[in-house]
């Protein structure tokens, strides 16, 4: 229960800090940061229902960022006639090659940061 709720924590910020971003950032920190964030964001999510390890979560959320650039990429909100603005810029509505590197940068600095928090963990379990 404990990992959970500090996951919902890190996903309530997180959230915040992407809406700050969407609203009032600019350039490299709108452009890129905020794509590195979202898997960070959908990470946290997935870690509040499954809090114990799961094997190739990055890898997975990465995959799903892809797919939903693939689907920005055909168009997909305007194809669907989604016309909610909100869903529009949730979704995203231009294919960007760079993003994917956004979201891999993201899901890596995820996995190492997990990596490093179970290191941490068992060497305060030895002690």
């Amino acid at each position: 229960m404990k990992k959970r709720i500090l996951y919902l924590i890190a996903f309530i910020i997180l959230v915040g800090i992407e809406v700050l971003i969407g609203k009032f950032a600019h350039g490299f920190v709108r452009g890129y940061v905020g794509d590195m964030l979202v898997v960070v964001v959908i990470y946290t999510f997935t870690r509040i229902i499954i809090p114990e390890k799961f094997p190739w979560l990055s890898v997975s959320v990465f995959l799903f960022a892809v797919f939903v650039e693939i689907m920005q990429g055909i168009s997909i909100v305007d194809r669907l006639g989604i016309t909610n603005e909100n869903i529009r810029v949730a979704i995203g509505t231009k294919f960007d090659l760079p993003d994917i590197l956004c979201y891999a940068v993201g899901c890596t600095a995820t996995e190492v940061y997990e990596n490093l928090m179970r290191k941490f963990a068992k060497r305060r379990e030895e002690k």
